[in-house]
């Protein structure tokens, strides 16, 4: 009886319902739509990490990882390499869940010298054939080729360290290196390509030759100091690094978001994110639904009046006021939802063209097309807050209605 009294009484006033509905169920929509939004950036930036460079999980050996903390120690660092490369490729053989992996050699902060111009790079020394079955940075050339000749001393550059030493195609650069017996040396590599993955934070510094051309400078034939994993299914990640760790204690084995920190702090940061919206959403509601419940009532003491007056007790009129909020609420939510929904999945398959902003956004490593993603648990969220806080801003027009004397608010124009 109270639920059709309550339903009732909400079309009474039926363009303030009208109002109210409309207004939380832009809010919904605009909550559900600017946090897919935000975590498609987030898991797009993720996403291109993995495949551009970390894969899923890495192998190294734990003095390596140790020498590029401390900077004392990065000269030694490329005689850290793995101590068995055939029993981890005997191990990682082992497992279907496993879709490719990778030996690479890599020089920790080389310097690099083109035309009188010098740098720091990072120089990764890959198998061409493995390296495409794992990361895409094939698929990034925008200028020459990858490693398709056979000669020697090839290298891959950047867009951005192009243009840095304004060098092209088939110039050389001068990488120095300090080999196993402590020698200096320089050696001419010469540019066969340049790459371009919109990630100045990686860009700027990475540089690519071929594993063999590199061991031979560092003289470690046949040594890798990394694996590079890729997995079929990215959840299963923890639970082949533990097998592969147990396999091989005396590796270190890590998956990508321990190789790269900023991804964990994005994972937590999509879940920060959740909240803190979510907080702000509830806040403003509140104060909305209590300002509108609180007219309702004061519109309608004559009739509260007459109700209390004829036997409603104070509890059924508390619940009444309350119904009629969350019936509010659970009109709009789903309202709200449903739109999010049909334009977050539309924006999914098109994507959000944020082109005019790439450079700002090739700084930080994100895509200039972001495609938002939601999730079931999202929808739940917004759901329970939609409807905790009308329970919330019904209680102070309620506990208005109650403390009304019927007497008094009978007498009420």
């Amino acid at each position: 009886m109270l639920l059709k009294i309550a339903w009732r009484n909400i079309w009474r006033s039926k363009l303030r319902s009208i109002v109210v509905i409309s207004s939380i169920a832009i809010g919904v929509w605009s909550l559900v739509f600017l946090l897919s939004f935000s975590r498609g950036m987030i898991l797009t930036y993720i996403d291109k990490a993995i495949e551009n460079q970390t894969s899923h999980i890495q192998i190294h050996n734990p003095a390596f990882i140790n020498a590029d903390v401390d900077k004392n120690e990065l000269e030694r660092a490329a005689f850290n390499y793995l101590s068995d490369p055939d029993e981890i490729e005997q191990t990682l053989s082992q497992y279907e869940e496993i879709e490719a992996f990778a030996f690479r050699s890599y020089a920790h902060q080389t310097f690099l010298g083109v035309a009188g111009k010098t740098g720091v790079a990072n120089v990764f020394g890959i198998n061409p054939e493995q390296e495409k079955l794992v990361t895409n940075i094939h698929q990034q050339i925008i200028e020459g080729d990858y490693f398709e000749s056979q000669k020697r001393n090839q290298i891959l550059i950047s867009r951005a360290q192009a243009e840095k030493y304004n060098i092209g195609l088939k110039k050389k650069v001068i990488l120095s290196f300090t080999d196993q017996s402590g020698t200096p040396t320089k050696v001419a590599f010469r540019v066969c390509g340049i790459y371009d993955t919109k990630n100045q934070l990686l860009d700027q510094f990475n540089v690519f030759v071929r594993q063999k051309d590199l061991n031979r400078v560092l003289n470690i034939p046949d040594q890798s100091h990394e694996v590079a994993i890729l997995l079929k299914d990215v959840h299963q990640s923890d639970e082949i690094k533990a097998g592969i760790a147990a396999a091989l204690p005396s590796e270190l084995v890590r998956v990508y978001d321990e190789i790269s920190p900023e991804i964990e702090l994005f994972n937590v940061q999509i879940e920060l994110s959740t909240f803190i919206f979510t907080f702000i959403f509830m806040l403003g509601l509140i104060f909305g639904i209590i300002n509108t419940m609180l007219m309702a009532v004061l519109e309608r003491m004559r009739e509260l009046g007459m109700l209390m007056a004829i036997g409603l007790n104070k509890v059924k009129v508390f619940q009444m006021i309350t119904l009629e909020t969350l019936l509010l609420g659970i009109v709009s939510a789903p309202i709200g939802m449903l739109i999010g929904y049909i334009s977050v999945g539309y924006f999914k398959q098109v994507g959000l063209d944020l082109s005019h902003f790439s450079k700002g956004m090739q700084k930080f490593g994100l895509s200039e097309v972001v495609y938002p993603v939601s999730s079931v648990d999202m929808y739940i969220t917004f759901g329970v807050a939609v409807l905790l806080t009308a329970i919330l801003g019904s209680i102070y027009p309620a506990l208005k209605a109650i403390r009304l004397r019927p007497v008094e608010a009978i007498r009420k124009v």
